[in-house]
């Protein structure tokens, strides 16, 4: 592999979003004090005052139009999606499900809580990873969906 294959590869896609996300994660706690859960940013929507409404919805924002910014630059890749709309439904829930018993989500407990140490969030993600893991399992293997 030469080096103008390696810089296009997944490999620096991977390696740059990696970074991008840890310095984000980084900057919202050392600036705004707080971690960068997205269920816990969505969910503090509904009663939240105006104030601390405005950097949710911001924040949100943000993550809603980053492909479009990414697009002014880089071609998006192609996205499949093997699932139909039951199966993307029930997925949802599930994970709404999860995020609700964990009391976060991966970007929550496996991006921030891990970098922070807690034992908490290496649990939490620890069996976010073994349920996907047995989802995909079952899902393609046994039941071949």
């Amino acid at each position: 592999m030469n080096l103008s294959d390696f810089i296009q590869s997944s490999y620096i896609a991977g390696l740059s979003g990696g970074l991008l996300i840890g310095i984000a994660a980084a900057m919202f706690v050392l600036l705004n004090g707080r971690i960068a859960g997205i269920s816990g940013i969505l969910a503090g929507l509904i009663d939240a005052d105006k104030g601390d409404k405005i950097w949710r919805v911001l924040f949100l924002l943000g993550l809603m139009i980053s492909p479009f910014v990414y697009q002014i630059a880089f071609d998006l890749p192609a996205v499949t999606i093997d699932a139909g709309t039951g199966q993307l439904i029930i997925a949802g829930l599930l994970v709404g499900l999860g995020t609700s018993y964990a009391s976060g989500c991966t970007s929550g407990h496996g991006v921030c809580g891990i970098s922070r140490g807690s034992m908490r969030s290496i649990a939490a993600t620890l069996c976010f990873m073994l349920a996907g893991f047995i989802t995909v399992y079952l899902t393609r293997h046994l039941l071949g969906l």
